[in-house]
Parts: C-alpha cells; structure tokens; sequence
C-alpha cells in the first residue's frame, strides 16, 4: 500500500524553514530558498509537504507548460497564438508537483533543446522541452545545490528570476513560461556555494536538529505514527491543512494589492548601506518579502515589522564575502538601523 506525503502543518519546529517556503509559494518572484543544514532535518520532507498542501489549479489542457488559462500575460507561444486567433483554451485541473533536478544534469537537460536540422528544413522551430518546462508553476528541487555545476545552477537562477527560459542555438530562438519555486538543499559539510551564486537566492535559512527533549520525542512520535497509519495520521491534521493551503491562496490573490511606503523603502536603502551590502538585490527581495508577509497576514500595507521578518530571511546570506565564510548578521546593528 502506498504512502502518503507528510503532512506539512505536522513538522515539528524548523519555523523560519516553513515560513520561507510558503512565502516563496505565493510569491515565486522571490527567488527560490537555499535550506542549509545537517542530514535529518526534515528538509526534503517540508519540500515535498508544501506541495502536497495546496489545493488542484487550472491548467491548459494538453499543454506541455501547464499554462494557466486565466494568465493571458504568461501563455507559452502555442497558448498564445490559440488565444488570439480566438480559440477557447480547455482546461483541466491538476496538482502542483515537486520536480526533482538531478546533481549531474546537464545544461541542454535543463533547459531543453532546440532541433536546429528540423528548422532548416522546415523553417518552424522544433523544441524538446527540459526540466525547466516541467517545472513551470511547480516546485523545482535541487537536493544537493552545492555539487551541481555552477553554470547550470546560474541558469536555474535566471529563470527563477525572470519566469521566461530561452533557449538560443545557431541564430534560433525559443521561450517558454518558466515560473517555479526554486528550492535548493545542502549540506554545508559536502561543500559550499560561491557567494556571487548565494546572493542571487531571494532567501536562506539554516535548519538544525531540535535540542529540547520534549520537541525530538514529539518528531519520534510523529513519524512512527506516521508510518504505522499515514491514512489516519493525515486526517489528525487535515483541517490545519486545508486552513494555510485556503490563506496561501488567499495571499496570493491579495499580493498585487498590497503598497509599500516612501518611508518603509527609504528604511530598507538605509539598512542595506549600513550592513554594507553589496548591488541592489537584497533592497528588492527584503521589500519583495516584506509584502509577501503583509499578504500573508490579510494586510494591504506593508510595515516596520515585516522587514524584521524579512531580513531573517534575505540577509545572513548576503553578508559573506568570501567562500567558505560563514554569513553573520548584526541583529544589535539591525534594530538599531531600523529604530533610526
């Protein structure tokens, strides 16, 4: 008998973990999340979790991008040119998914590739489609970020960023909607990630083992739970389940109301000066987060408190300055900068 997903509202502790895969669910524009940590942290198991919580969405049907009907502004080409040539697009209803990038991909198997020999002859571009395109409004796992080659992880990133993989050989061209939620997993003891790569992540979080011993019984109790009946264990935390997948769906529809201040953004610019850090990324992803939050907790204005909230997440990474060095971030010059 198959098992079920672990249930995501039945993790125990790893908060700030679980904060910055939700927030990166209603905002994939954030960036993606780096989870560092020690084997046995429940790390894939949160990836994996998150998925599984949130309720079945729209898609095209027969769709190789899984486009969603009701985004005109990100159809893939053949959704598109259907559209405007008036056609109704069918549609289906399917389950986000967690799809898995192995550590010896290649750069043509991520991003696909284009049949040069088929647009000579025929003059129409021919495109196999990589793992990009099976990501596209899923999650993308990449267990192991720190092994993987560094050009194929800047390509991920890319994408992560902008929502759009182009593929470009011998003068030809193609593009296709590739909104996904970047997730990378390591381990710091395997290697580590040059900082130029780090800081293109929205955000980071480092996981660890719980040390009291009422919480590590509570993980042992669960799992063996788990294990012995998931069928019965999914239904102790199904409607805790379906309460954060309905406010997650909730912060996604209110997100593109929700404002930023003059003031708030003047404070997040003076903060980035005073911690040193380096280009503009991290000013855009604290707001980028800051509003996620608000979002999350029903407000349409971002605030004060919500770029405490963020800056747990978006800056420990980007305090580094050479490999290998440990991220460390002043809270005492934080407070300080923000109080100002």
């Amino acid at each position: 008998m198959r098992t079920g997903v672990y249930p995501f509202t039945a993790i125990v502790g790893q908060e700030e973990m679980k904060q910055a895969l939700i927030l990166n669910v209603i905002n994939p524009s954030l960036g993606g999340v780096l989870i560092k940590g020690e084997k046995g942290t429940a790390k894939s198991t949160a990836v994996r979790a998150i998925a599984d919580l949130l309720p079945a969405m729209r898609a095209v049907q027969g769709c190789r991008f899984r486009c969603d009907p009701e985004d005109p502004a990100h159809l893939c080409e053949d959704c598109a040119g259907r559209t405007k040539q008036g056609e109704a697009l069918p549609d289906l209803s399917v389950r986000m998914k967690v799809v898995e990038l192995p550590v010896s991909a290649t750069e043509d198997r991520v991003v696909g590739t284009l049949d040069i020999e088929h647009a000579i002859k025929f003059g129409e571009k021919k495109f196999e489609p990589g793992i990009l395109a099976q990501a596209n409004r899923n999650i993308l796992y990449v267990d192991e970020i720190n092994l993987l080659d560094d050009h194929v992880v800047d390509v991920l990133l890319d994408a992560a960023a902008m929502g759009v993989n182009t593929v470009e050989r011998e003068g030809v061209s193609y593009s296709h909607p590739a909104r996904f939620v970047l997730v990378g997993t390591m381990n710091p003891e395997e290697g580590d990630i040059r900082p130029q790569l780090l800081d293109r992540f929205g955000l980071s979080v480092t996981v660890t083992g719980e040390h009291e011993p009422a919480q590590r019984v509570e993980v042992i109790k669960r799992r063996m739970a788990y294990e012995q009946d998931w069928a019965a264990f999914a239904d102790t935390y199904r409607s805790g389940q379906e309460e954060l997948g309905q406010a997650i769906l909730r912060a996604r529809r209110l997100l593109p109301q929700v404002g930023v201040s003059d003031a708030l953004l003047s404070m997040v610019a003076k903060l980035a000066i005073q911690l040193g850090v380096d280009g503009h990324r991290a000013d855009i992803t604290l707001i980028k987060t800051a509003i996620t939050l608000a979002a999350l907790a029903g407000r349409e204005q971002a605030g004060s408190a919500d770029i405490r909230q963020a800056a747990r997440l978006a800056l420990p990474h980007r305090m580094r300055r050479r490999p290998f060095e440990e991220g460390a971030l002043d809270w005492t010059a934080v407070e300080a900068a923000l109080q100002d």
